[in-house]
């Protein structure tokens, strides 16, 4: 008798499996994953519809599962996995549930050895928008299944082509001009109706956006960069996402996004977060606030939602082996949860560097970001690198005005450094003269024609401390305002696309204005490479005088003084009082590529530079 019921019972059971429904999953995030991390726990997000009614278990013996969290939304499991004493494989987890069952299949890899050599102040790293540099596949350039699917290079803030196989056709050019690290804005899909080409909205953090071309052409050039002596640097997003990411559009719970996944707008007053006299509404508006309605803000105070995102920023590091990140918007993001995201990154890859932006218009609001600095205690950011967006601003403006003693010109910049205290490491921040988001350094044609504006900017930005950044085209005098719309500040690189008539990555296809402002950047990027007196090596600047700004970077072995002339008038300048940054009566000349001794006095020209490098 109990044999026979026992029988009738799997008998009904093998029935009801097979007329359960498949569950419909959708989304498994992270992809696969690998042992051996510092970190074993692991959050698998499983999507799918009413995934949440199911009950897993593993197929592997050596991968526990410590829990099981379910969302609002039936959508929604989330399983947290221990990973510590796993073996590289592939195993099933298993779900059964009312109606439902499953089988999906998860990989754990082996890790793969490797140094971290992240960028540093010895680097140079190059920003550029990857739609708009060069189309290399004209074959996705029409995505029919996406919300914004054809390319259109009439359209200032439409998709123009470019691709992940336009910058690998070019990495030669880069690698020429003297380039050691690539920023390109975000590669993620951003499948949103309009304005995809910038990458800020990210709708799947795991997958390339198939316009610029494949995880695979992706993992290609970072191989390849790395074989052309170029770092990559991966754009992240964390403080939001687009709209159509399957994390918005089905969200798990209306609390993985601020003030419950309404739009409620940012008022952007940034400075709050570090203001000792800040309205406690102010600064909950500042970073909990939306960018723009299409960018839904991340609740990173919800634990689940920053496992996401730092598993996602591992994954990248891991799988493709980049060399960096640059984290947007960070002063809108929580403090301590990315603090965490940091920690976790600098115990699984110690060394590597991530820059913020942290776009404040004073360096007291900058360094507030930075790790351990002293404005910010007892908070500690654990942000390795900031962006000098004052710098910028200076870099911009004091090339235009006559050097005084006091506060015009160079002497400006003069009382900006002497202010570098404030910063916890100010050679680990990222300086520049214009990005994506500001006017071009050279912001109209006519500008464009001073090159000795951009001369004395780009000697300031390669031999003060930090990191330089390019923003592509500098090298040839491209120029835009952003008065003409983002789009312009964004156009598409003269060569880079089949039909230009223009090719400015070669040579031959330069402009003689163009060709002064490639030589120029070329020699001086050669000259800074291998450079420690420049990358490692103490400051020491002299008041301005009489129109002359002049200062040293010196290592034991190697130093270097430039010198420039602040006015639009010819000087000859006493060389007596700078007598410590002058340790040789023989110097080589960097501009000139001539060996010369070094006298009693100096003359430079109207806005002239000499930079003297002593080994």
């Amino acid at each position: 008798m109990k044999r026979s019921f026992l029988s009738t019972l799997l008998f009904l059971c093998t029935v009801a499996l097979l007329h359960a429904a498949k569950v419909d999953v959708q989304h498994v995030h992270p992809l696969h994953w690998w042992v051996g991390m510092k970190q074993p726990e692991l959050q698998i997000l499983i999507h799918g519809k009413n995934v949440g009614q199911c009950t897993p278990t593993l197929s592997a013996t050596d991968v526990q599962l410590i829990r099981t969290e379910t969302t609002a939304n039936p959508n929604y499991l989330l399983l947290y996995v221990d990973t510590r004493n796993a073996r590289p494989q592939t195993f099933d987890i298993v779900l059964r549930g009312k109606g439902l069952n499953g089988r999906i299949p998860y990989t754990l890899k082996p890790r793969t050895p490797r140094t971290v050599d992240s960028f540093t102040s010895a680097d140079v790293m190059y920003l550029l928008m990857p739609d708009r540099f060069a189309n290399g596949n004209l074959h996705n350039d029409n995505i029919p299944h996406l919300l914004e699917p054809k390319a259109n290079r009439t359209n200032p803030d439409g998709r123009h082509g470019g691709d992940l196989a336009g910058i690998a056709r070019h990495l030669d050019y880069l690698a020429d001009l003297g380039i050691t690290a690539l920023w390109p804005t975000p590669v993620q899909v951003n499948n949103q109706k309009s304005h995809t080409y910038h990458g800020y909205a990210i709708t799947d953090y795991y997958q390339i956006d198939p316009r610029f071309g494949s995880n695979e052409e992706f993992y290609a050039l970072v191989d390849n960069c790395h074989c052309h002596g170029i770092k990559m640097v991966m754009d992240l997003v964390f403080n939001h996402c687009g709209s159509n990411n399957f994390l918005y559009a089905d969200r798990p719970a209306d609390n993985w996004f601020n003030f419950d996944s309404r739009y409620v707008q940012t008022n952007y007053k940034i400075g709050s977060v570090s203001d000792p006299h800040a309205a406690k509404a102010d600064k909950a508006l500042a970073q909990d606030g939306w960018f723009v309605e299409p960018m839904p803000d991340f609740n990173q105070k919800n634990p689940a939602v920053m496992d996401y995102l730092i598993q996602a920023s591992i994954w990248w590091i891991e799988q493709a082996g980049i060399d960096g990140i640059r984290q947007d918007t960070y002063p809108y993001t929580d403090l301590e949860a990315m603090a965490a995201w940091n920690e976790r990154i600098e115990l699984e890859y110690p060394g590597f560097n991530i820059v913020g932006e942290t776009w404040i218009n004073h360096n007291v609001g900058v360094s507030f970001w930075q790790k351990d600095s002293r404005l910010a205690a007892p908070r500690n950011s654990r942000l390795r690198s900031v962006m000098d967006f004052p710098l910028m601003y200076l870099l911009n403006s004091v090339v235009d005005e006559e050097t005084d003693d006091w506060d015009h010109g160079f002497a400006r910049l003069y009382d900006y450094l002497t202010q570098d205290r404030v910063y916890a490491d100010p050679m680990n921040l990222l300086t520049f003269l214009d990005n994506h988001d500001t006017n071009r350094f050279q912001s109209t044609p006519e500008a464009a024609q001073d090159i000795d504006r951009y001369r004395q900017a780009l000697t300031l930005l390669l031999t003060l401390r930090g990191i330089p950044q390019l923003y592509y085209g500098d090298e040839i005098g491209m120029a835009a305002n952003k008065r003409q719309g983002d789009g312009a500040l964004r156009q598409d690189f003269p060569g880079g696309f089949p039909d230009d008539e223009q090719n400015a990555f070669s040579p031959e296809g330069r402009t003689a204005r163009q060709t002064a402002y490639f030589d120029f950047t070329r020699r001086l990027l050669h000259w800074r490479k291998g450079n420690k007196a420049i990358s490692e090596g103490t400051l020491i600047q002299f008041a301005p005088k009489d129109g002359i700004y002049a200062y040293s970077r010196q290592v034991p072995g190697r130093s270097c003084f430039v010198v420039l002339n602040g006015t639009r008038h010819p000087k000859r300048i006493g060389l007596s009082r700078f007598i410590e940054s002058l340790p040789s009566p023989i110097a080589h000349e960097v501009l000139t590529n001539q060996d010369i001794a070094i006298g009693d006095s100096l003359s430079l020209a109207p806005r002239g530079i000499a930079i003297f490098d002593f080994k």
